[in-house]
């Protein structure tokens, strides 16, 4: 367990999307094959690689939806009712990295209007506040664009 720990602090959060050979993604494979080290181990990457990121996101419901998925799934003995719950709880995961990156995305566009300090004609410009500078920083525009382009879909 220790070691997986330290393996878990040295690779990125998303090889959790990489798939094996066989197209399986490693939660999959512990899901999969259940035995009780697997379970700690899925506890442990769970704890660390989703839990852990929502806590310092500061999405503390989230977190403990995320928390209430796990101990679903760590409570199940049926293979195939886990693995829906793994599916469902990785889905559920996606979709708040989603609504992550296109916070950042807004907060970027926003800063960008914050520090921008000269019209178009090139006379200086009143600074925006804070609330100012969010209505006019074209996210509205710019993210529908972008995850459209992307092919990313957003609930909102």
């Amino acid at each position: 367990e220790e070691l997986f720990k330290v393996l878990l602090d040295m690779f990125p959060y998303y090889v959790l999307s990489w798939k094996d050979a066989n197209g399986k993604l490693a939660v999959e494979c512990l899901v999969s094959n259940w035995t009780r080290e697997n379970k700690i181990l899925l506890q442990v990457l769970f704890q660390k690689w989703v839990l852990h990121r929502l806590t310092s996101w500061g999405a503390t419901s989230w977190m403990e939806v995320m928390q209430r998925k796990v101990q679903a799934i760590l409570a199940v003995d049926e293979r195939a009712r886990r693995m829906n719950l793994s599916n469902d709880a990785c889905s559920i995961f996606k979709q708040y990295e989603t609504v992550e990156a296109m916070s950042i995305f807004e907060m970027a566009l926003w800063k960008l209007e914050l520090k921008s300090g000269w019209r178009k004609n090139g006379a200086k410009r009143q600074a925006l506040d804070r609330a100012q500078a969010r209505s006019v920083c074209g996210s509205n525009i710019v993210i529908p664009s972008v995850t459209m382009f992307l092919g990313i879909t957003t609930t909102t």
